[in-house]
């Protein structure tokens, strides 16, 4: 998996300040069913927010990496308890990453 480029994650950034977050990590953490959901919503949206909740009792960051690693795709990046994640689609890529 190749990682984003400064010029890419900009990119993402201003696509993604519009969306609203989709699916949000509580006490309970995250679980296979949940990265699956994950990664069925991200083959059609291909750019998604994630929030984390007040009372999640794990680092937002561990929860990014393990999502991202679940689900193959990219952390563009972690704003508050915001977590916007980036994965080109393998049947109809909507974003054009320069």
């Amino acid at each position: 998996m190749n990682n984003l480029t400064s010029r890419q994650v900009k990119q993402l950034k201003s696509k993604a300040h519009h969306l609203s977050p989709i699916f949000q990590v509580g006490k309970n953490g995250i679980n296979e069913n949940f990265t699956e959901q994950i990664s069925d919503v991200l083959e059609k949206r291909e750019l998604i927010k994630i929030s984390v909740l007040q009372n999640c009792l794990e680092d937002k960051d561990d929860i990014a990496k393990q999502i991202s690693y679940a689900t193959e795709s990219h952390i563009v990046t972690i704003i508050g308890n915001t977590i916007i994640l980036y994965k080109q689609s393998e049947k109809a890529g909507k974003i054009k990453l320069s």
